[in-house]
């Protein structure tokens, strides 16, 4: 009887691509997971807010409003929960992660929670069709004297959550999850 060889290799040409398949995704997994570990923003590895014990409080501080007229200041925010987000039309993970912040607005402005986004675009004339666009019911400020934009700049987006004493309870270096703001929020609320 004669058999053709290659169609007895064919079952194992098959498992053996299929282990060199797997082998090669695993590698690529192993590869991306470090490389998260070691680039990942310190944010992404804090799950809840900081304890109420280990946080800093931030000096007050005014923000000029986009629409112009008296500047937001953030020691009349005192007894809400404040969370401010620095963004910029340009920035594409900022864009993502809007519709959560919007969101967030709508759910939590009736129990105390204040957002406010601050626009570090260069026209400004781009930031008022944004708004609008995504129907942001939130306050748009521009930077100013504010403590948090640093002499170097900052990632976009950077996002700070500040607990009702005016007290930094966590900051969020690149996008943040719509569920992760919400449950921090969540905590910070029934704090007293």
């Amino acid at each position: 009887m004669n058999r053709d060889p290659s169609i007895a290799a064919t079952p194992n040409k098959l498992k053996n691509s299929w282990r060199r398949q797997f082998l090669e995704w695993l590698g690529m997994f192993v590869v991306g997971a470090v490389a998260l570990f070691f680039f990942a923003p310190p944010s992404w590895w804090q799950f809840g807010v900081t304890p109420t014990e280990q946080r800093k409080s931030f000096g007050e501080f005014t923000l000029p409003r986009l629409e112009g007229g008296q500047n937001w200041n953030f020691a009349d925010q005192r007894g809400k929960i404040v969370v401010v987000n620095y963004w910029a039309t340009w920035c594409g993970p900022c864009r993502v992660e809007i519709p959560g912040f919007v969101r967030v607005a709508n759910d939590y402005s009736s129990r105390g929670v204040e957002i406010v986004g601050v626009s570090l675009d260069e026209n400004i004339a781009e930031i008022q069709p944004f708004v609008e666009s995504h129907k942001i019911p939130y306050q748009m400020l521009l930077p100013g004297d504010d403590p948090n934009v640093g002499t170097g700049g900052m990632s976009l987006p950077t996002t700070f959550l500040y607990d009702k004493n005016g007290k930094l309870a966590k900051k969020y270096t690149g996008m943040i999850l719509e569920s992760t703001l919400k449950s921090d929020v969540e905590s910070l609320l029934v704090e007293n």
